[in-house]
């Protein structure tokens, strides 16, 4: 007797579900490519004649039909937490002995992870059913990117086994093999598309698109790193739970690793740092966890980490290149800063074309000129940077000369004197007038949804545009003529900009683009004056009295709201109804070891120096701008400068970043 078309359809659901996890999961394929396409050919046209027996979960629905609406913001089940970085085998040791201090323990068995260099989500099951898929987003919401994820093969759409549990979260990393990267490029080019730069941003854009087809073209993976709550599966360690993961269909890095203590966890980082390049995807580091998750749960969490876990870093990688030429950007704050182009070269996986040169002094001061042979370094894999000239080249190019005029609008470009800083003072100067808005809608400030660069871009060019005021005054038939902007998505994003008046009163500030006030920052000044005309109406000595902010801020935030401008436009957005929800009150530690002491920041931070002013802050202490015999530290990260030199000079005690760190810890605020 012949099967039904039901059993028929369902049979070949299983088998090509078995290939998929083979294939995508196993890395280990049964079958070629066009068997597998014949038997989701068979399967395509029995489900397209039999709608009767249509199934979400089938692997012809993996991608949805038309463009996605949008992406809605949704809470994570529990907050999906960053780790603490380290650079140094040195920090790595302190850890370890951080760790082993409230155990009791002489060493720890800890769980080992290359640090995949792709973008985090979490995954929600149900009755086995892969039923949602967030983002990171800002830790404790993310947005619902599950159609997307419902394209990645390797994601399944139905966990394996008869015994699944009815709930399973897992968070895991989604990135892009660099081989497979470079044949998706090389397609493009051959279509005469550009190519993307580097496969963690194309990753992070991609997850983003609202076309699953695009999507689902982008040769995406996934590696689960994270079982949540898995303690209530029976798991004991971390790598039992992601065992479990795995035994349920889940991808997991088969290069996991257990060590025992830290003598051979400091072998593995070294045997790593070469090894890695052998992998065929993109690693800056591993992720280092305490296994036992009893051990974990004693050791609790700082205010944004766990104690139990760390980031550690590679150091930083070169690469030769030539230099092709230098080309001037003006940021947001009208800063305009030299931009090395470079001929391309692949470092850490990805192609690096441009780099930073810092800043004239930095350029002047290391001599590099076009047509020079470079070297390229990522400093902790992250921002591209030209370190040194290769002696010994050919004809070089003459001195880059220091700009007079702005290269984007030709005004006048001022030299800040506290800072290696030149500046275009003209605020509607059109690159500054884009990034402006662009920042103004960003997640970090606003995040104002469907307001990005491009279509910024569009409304500025027709007319609609040339200030933050001017989007509460846009109409859904102003909108609608703009190209890409049909009526759902005019009236998507007008409803969200409608949303961005009820946002808090430290993000309007943020949004706001005055210089030196970061999410730190303008939470301080939040705090203390809880309204914007306060805060608009305060002088720089009043502002100077907010703890943690030093002259340079005050004055900057006081010349901003004192400014023509700056008070036109704090006027025109509260006509709109503009104001920002003032914060509840924080208390600080009143004791520890930053109570009552000042601070000074110098140099380059593994985070913005507003955060690290917060953090300062919260612990009791305050940060000030200028050393002084009455300074009682001064925190000196990467490239720090004069202030370093004056704190030697007048015997101020320096801390490097572990330091800092671990006085954070100790003081239970976490960085």
């Amino acid at each position: 007797m012949s099967p039904s078309i039901a059993q028929r359809i369902a049979a070949l659901r299983r088998e090509i579900e078995r290939h998929d996890y083979q294939y995508h999961v196993l890395g280990d394929p049964l079958i070629s490519d066009q068997e597998y396409d014949a038997l989701y050919r068979q399967l395509d046209e029995l489900e397209r004649s039999h709608p009767e027996y249509a199934d979400d979960d089938s692997p012809t629905r993996r991608v949805a039909h038309g463009l996605l609406p949008g992406f809605t913001s949704v809470k994570h089940s529990a907050p999906m937490l960053s780790l603490d970085n380290t650079y140094s085998l040195e920090e790595l040791e302190e850890f370890d002995a951080r760790v082993r201090k409230p155990l009791g323990v002489e060493q720890v068995s800890y769980a080992v992870e290359p640090k995949v260099d792709g973008v985090a989500v979490h995954l929600r099951y149900e009755g086995g059913r892969f039923v949602q898929g967030l983002t990171r987003g800002d830790g404790e919401k993310g947005d619902d990117i599950t159609a997307n994820l419902r394209t990645i093969r390797s994601v399944p759409l139905r966990l394996r086994g008869r015994k699944t549990p009815e709930l399973v979260e897992v968070r895991g990393e989604v990135y892009m093999e660099a081989k497979r990267f470079e044949e998706m490029n090389r397609r493009r080019e051959k279509d005469g598309d550009k190519p993307f730069m580097n496969a963690r941003n194309t990753t992070s854009g991609t997850l983003k698109t609202l076309d699953t087809a695009v999507v689902a073209r982008r040769p995406l993976q996934i590696f689960v790193y994270q079982l949540v709550r898995a303690e209530d599966h029976g798991a004991a360690t971390h790598l039992e739970a992601l065992e479990l993961a795995a035994s349920w269909g889940l991808r997991v890095n088969p290069e996991n690793a257990r060590v025992e203590g830290f003598a051979a966890l400091r072998a593995l980082c070294l045997r790593w740092a070469t090894l890695r390049e052998q992998l065929p995807y993109a690693t800056d580091g591993l992720v280092i966890k305490v296994d036992s998750l009893r051990d974990q749960r004693r050791l609790g969490l700082t205010a944004k980490s766990p104690r139990w876990g760390i980031a550690y870093k590679f150091g930083s990688t070169e690469a030769e290149t030539t230099l092709r030429s230098i080309e001037l950007q003006v940021g947001r704050t009208g800063v305009v800063t030299p931009v090395a182009m470079l001929e391309p070269v692949m470092l850490l996986g990805t192609v690096v074309g441009r780099a930073t040169l810092h800043n004239f002094d930095e350029l002047e001061r290391k001599d590099i000129r076009e047509r020079d042979r470079v070297v390229v370094e990522k400093g902790g894999d992250v921002i591209p940077k030209v370190v040194r000239v290769v002696s010994g080249g050919g004809r070089r190019g003459p001195r880059f000369p220091i700009p007079t005029k702005c290269p984007v609008c030709g005004g006048p470009l001022t030299r800040d004197p506290e800072e290696a800083a030149i500046r275009c003072e003209n605020l509607y100067c059109p690159a500054q007038v884009r990034r402006r808005i662009v920042y103004y809608a960003s997640r970090g400030a606003l995040d104002i949804e469907g307001l990005g660069g491009k279509t910024v871009d569009a409304l500025i060019d027709e007319g609609l545009l040339e200030d933050p005021a001017d989007l509460y005054d846009m109409t859904v038939e102003q909108l609608m003529p703009v190209e890409r902007m049909g009526e759902k998505s005019a009236s998507n994003l007008v409803a969200a900009i409608a949303k961005s008046k009820e946002a808090p009163l430290e993000r309007l500030l943020v949004a706001l683009g005055v210089r030196h006030v970061g999410a730190s920052v303008a939470r301080l000044l939040a705090e203390e004056f809880r309204s914007l005309p306060a805060i608009a109406e305060a002088d720089a000595e009043a502002l100077q009295q907010v703890p943690g902010i030093g002259p340079e801020i005050a004055a900057s935030v006081a010349a901003f709201f004192g400014s023509r401008e700056g008070r036109a436009l704090v006027r025109r957005l509260r006509e709109r109804g503009v104001e920002g929800r003032p914060p509840t009150r924080r208390r600080r530690a009143e004791h520890g070891p930053f109570a009552g002491k000042s601070f000074v920041l110098t140099g380059t931070l593994s985070i913005p120096r507003e955060e690290a002013s917060r953090l300062i802050v919260d612990a009791g202490g305050k940060v000030v701008s200028s050393v002084s015999k009455k300074t009682d530290a001064v925190i000196a990260g990467e490239v720090a400068g004069s202030k370093l030199e004056k704190a030697r000079s007048l015997g101020v005690p320096v801390w490097d970043e572990a330091r800092f760190r671990k006085t954070l810890d100790e003081a239970g605020v976490g960085a």
